[in-house]
């Protein structure tokens, strides 16, 4: 049996073995972790992990070191090509060396990184984003939207601290054309990992703010929601600008987020954003109504946009008044050539009344000539007519009389006495229903050769 090594004896064995079996840097892939962030001419320090994309789990994990001297040089030569920081959650191709210390145990030793691999995942990670949102069928609902004429309420979504917005509020107040803007800031986070859930906290907000007093802020003051001089009150926006003005470049990947740029597309107003850089792009920019790069350049946006509708509306006002006064002038000479004709027409006029009044008045008189010449003849005619119907009626009357005559001759009682029938009354009148009848009453029956008087004794119905 070997004998037992200490702890420190079986490091050093362990470290020998790793410095002849791992002479030579490699290169590896991972996401890192764990990251500190040292000021200038500090070490840093990290780890690095690999994911298990399916299982959504860490399959390996190692501690990684860079020196201050060789780290300051990667840091500037990263944040210049990728833009980016080494951060937490960044996926990194990196140049190790692999250490093995008796007392720190397993490390790797950053050389060198990588920065296209890094922009590479960045392009990777948007380019899935877009073509999610493109799949959704969302992609360019926003820009599908109409831009409203007038902008003149905008709701702004930025840092209250921000520089950018100061000098976006400082645009708009002092544009060469004096156009006055409503402008309501709603805060939200612009740099780090909360930045999604905080925009999307804030387009909430602009959908839910109730009118409120408000004033346009002044350069580099932030608009707290306090009334006006002028007393203006805010009714929903028109526009919504999110802008972000002094970051770095870095931090635009915060705002790479399916979930923000979904909201955003689907969003009911048209959404302005301001804010990259001239040489980056967000995914932001492809879902938004318009997109310019820097907070000024919105406010530029907006100004150009009032100063097209008040030229276009310049030019209506020159159209219609040329056009009135056009109007008028033909108006004018059209009046004073009828002036001319309208004696004229008068003269016509009357002239042609008194010729129709005195044809009026021959077709009168030649139509009572014939009137009164026709109506002896039609009288005559007409008493001819009502002497033979006179004649007539008298005839139908008395044949009419004669058959009445005849029907009530026919209904006489005593007709139906000479057949053999009798007519039984009591108290003057025709017993029809003997349930009206009483014992002791008195009955006179009525037959051809007289009346019989008897007394009802008894009743029997059927």
């Amino acid at each position: 049996m070997n004998e037992p090594l200490t702890l420190f004896e079986l490091n050093s064995l362990v470290r020998e073995l790793v410095e002849v079996s791992f002479d030579e840097p490699y290169w590896v892939i991972g996401e890192l972790s764990d990251v500190s962030t040292p000021a200038y001419g500090g070490h840093f320090y990290g780890e690095l992990v690999q994911r298990d994309e399916l299982a959504d789990r860490i399959v390996a994990r190692a501690r990684i070191t860079c020196w201050a001297r060789n780290y300051n040089i990667i840091r500037l030569r990263f944040q210049k090509e990728a833009g980016e920081t080494l951060r937490k959650g960044l996926q990194v191709k990196l140049q190790v060396k692999v250490n093995f210390h008796e007392q720190y145990g397993y490390s790797l030793n950053v050389l060198d990184i990588d920065s296209t691999f890094t922009l590479g995942d960045l392009a990777k990670r948007r380019r899935e984003i877009l073509m999610q949102l493109e799949k959704d069928g969302i992609l360019h609902d926003n820009q599908s939207l109409p831009l409203p004429r007038l902008l003149r309420r905008i709701a702004v979504i930025s840092s209250p601290t921000a520089a950018g917005y100061g000098d976006f509020c400082h645009q708009l107040e002092q544009n060469d054309y004096g156009f006055h803007f409503e402008v309501k800031l709603f805060p939200a986070v612009m740099q780090g990992e909360g930045v999604p859930e905080s925009i999307i906290s804030a387009l909430e907000a602009i959908m839910q703010s109730e009118e409120v007093s408000l004033s346009l802020p002044k350069s580099g003051e932030t608009n707290t929601g306090k009334a006006s001089p002028l007393g203006e009150v805010w009714r929903g926006a028109d526009l919504v600008v999110i802008i972000r003005g002094g970051g770095a470049s870095s931090d635009l990947s915060d705002f790479d987020s399916y979930e923000l740029a979904a909201c955003i597309a689907l969003y009911p107003l048209p959404v302005l954003t301001g804010i990259g850089h001239e040489r980056d792009e967000t995914v932001l920019d492809f879902v938004a109504h318009t997109r310019v790069k820097t907070p000024t350049a919105a406010a530029a946006f907006i100004i150009d946009h009032q100063a097209q509708e008040a030229a276009l509306l310049d030019d209506l006002f020159l159209r219609i008044t040329r056009s009135a006064k056009e109007r008028l002038m033909y108006e004018r000479s059209r009046l004073e050539r009828q002036q001319g004709i309208l004696p004229l027409l008068f003269t016509r006029f009357c002239q042609s009344g008194r010729n129709r009044l005195a044809l009026l008045v021959q077709r009168i008189r030649g139509a009572s000539r014939q009137r009164l010449e026709r109506e002896p003849g039609r009288q005559q005619l007409i008493c001819q007519r009502l002497a033979s119907a006179t004649r007539r009626r008298i005839e139908a009357e008395q044949h009419r009389l004669q058959l009445m005559k005849q029907r009530t001759e026919a209904l006489d009682p005593r007709l139906l006495l000479k057949r053999g029938y009798s007519i039984t009354t009591c108290r003057g009148k025709i017993v029809r229903d003997i349930n009206a009848l009483a014992k002791g009453d008195e009955l006179f029956t009525h037959t051809e050769q007289g009346t019989i008087q008897s007394e009802v004794i008894s009743i029997q119905n059927k």
